[in-house]
């Protein structure tokens, strides 16, 4: 009787599919998606910290050590806090062409037993779990414009401008493109894991805050090598390991989609880290750490917003091209551009979100091995992509240009050039990152 009793309910669910109990038994909370999810997010934070933070501390002098460490820590927590305040209401607290609404604002009405939606209609993650995973998201994303303009730029300044952007740049962005109602998602846009969201739109407001904020004193006439290659290559894997959180954590289901994108950041990042090393060795004479470094983030960047959707031999050739013609961002863009972006955020965010995006469009088709249906077009899918970056650009330039310029005007934004010269790690922290 006791094996009987389930079956009879189940069978009479399927029956009778209409009836509200019926309903809420086909809906579960799957403990292995919950287990699964849970550790995607905690990849996602050991991305930005420890990662992030020491791929960039690594690459800037070490009187700038500390700065940057700290500008990444603390840009991280403010916006995980606003996030919760009210950056999960505008983003993802309801529907909305362009934004969401107020109604979640302070996690209104959000218990341990809410729901929030996943791909499958029938499984749902809890709430609280998505605003967490989603939280990692958007702190990641304001910590990578911190490259831009690093050994700089004041630290009170950093965090002022990270709450106007998030507010007024992130948050329509991410709604936009992955909220219900979204402009940009109805579209038809694909952005598995944040090529736009994340990776375009940091790039943008990063480039846009060089160019504000000038040049390092001494920039193109002393050397600004960096100061520890070593932090760079270790930074540099805890965000290749991160990034699996990122990228197959967007699935939001420990299922096959998840495999696929999880295989896809492997093969992506692998052969972006070859093409970068190759393209060093033909154009440059040597290979370097740094590239090898570079070229593995290039190749992240680059099948976000594809891995969920290409095949993992379009995966490979994603990551090959993210390798050259990042390369070419951060030397010959770079030159052309004539910005001082510290850390190359723009050539390897901006450039590799763009290509990761556009050709998403391509790599999707069934033909080239993606999981686009039998109707797929490449030519109406890369328009759409491309849409969604120029939509991207515009939104983060203008919004980023007017956040730099009204805490320019209200606190100013660059340190004084005696700091500067002696560097922020003690100016504005009063710490060294390493005793002399």
């Amino acid at each position: 009787m006791k094996k009987l009793l389930p079956m009879l309910l189940a069978a009479s669910a399927v029956a009778l599919p209409g009836m509200a109990w019926a309903q809420e038994a086909a809906i579960e909370v799957n403990k292995g998606d919950v287990a699964w999810m849970m550790t995607s997010t905690l990849l996602v934070l050991f991305m930005a910290l420890p990662g992030l933070a020491l791929f960039y501390g690594g690459l800037v002098r070490s009187k700038n050590m500390l700065s940057v460490l700290m500008q990444v820590m603390v840009v991280f927590s403010l916006i995980s806090v606003l996030w919760a305040v009210y950056g999960y209401s505008l983003a993802f607290g309801g529907e909305g062409t362009i934004i969401a609404g107020l109604d979640k604002m302070f996690l209104k009405g959000i218990t341990m037993d809410s729901l929030a939606d996943t791909f499958t209609d029938n499984v749902k993650l809890p709430e609280y779990l998505f605003i967490a995973f989603q939280c990692t998201f958007a702190g990641i994303t304001c910590a990578l414009i911190v490259g831009s303009f690093a050994e700089r730029i004041k630290f009170s300044a950093v965090l002022l401008f990270c709450v106007i952007w998030f507010t007024f740049c992130y948050l329509p962005i991410a709604h936009m493109v992955w909220g219900t109602g979204g402009y940009l998602l109805d579209a038809g846009a694909l952005d598995f894991a944040g090529g736009t969201v994340v990776h375009i739109n940091a790039g943008v407001a990063g480039l846009v805050g060089a160019y504000v904020l000038g040049p390092r004193i001494g920039y193109g006439k002393e050397s600004m090598a960096p100061h520890s290659l070593t932090l760079t290559m270790v930074g540099a894997s805890m965000l290749w390991v991160g990034w699996f959180g990122f990228n197959a954590g967007s699935n939001l289901e420990a299922t096959s989609g998840a495999t696929l994108a999880f295989i896809n950041t492997l093969l992506a990042t692998a052969a972006a880290t070859l093409g970068w090393t190759i393209a060093e060795a033909i154009f440059k004479g040597k290979p370097s750490m740094l590239g090898a470094a570079s070229g593995a983030v290039a190749g992240l960047v680059a099948i976000t917003p594809a891995c969920g959707s290409v095949g993992p031999m379009g995966a490979i050739v994603l990551g090959l091209l993210a390798g050259f013609i990042c390369l070419w961002g951060v030397s010959g863009l770079k030159r052309i551009l004539g910005a001082d972006d510290s850390l190359d955020v723009f050539g390897v965010h901006g450039v590799g979100g763009i290509l990761g995006a556009i050709l998403t469009g391509v790599f999707t088709a069934p033909s080239l091995g993606g999981t686009g249906g039998d109707d797929f077009s490449i030519a109406s899918q890369v328009w759409i992509q491309t849409e969604g970056v120029l939509i991207t650009i515009a939104w983060s330039a203008i919004v980023a240009f007017i956040a730099y310029k009204l805490v320019d005007v209200v606190i100013g934004l660059r340190v004084p050039e005696d700091e500067e010269r002696e560097g922020l790690d003690i100016t504005s922290h009063g710490e060294t990152a390493y005793v002399r």
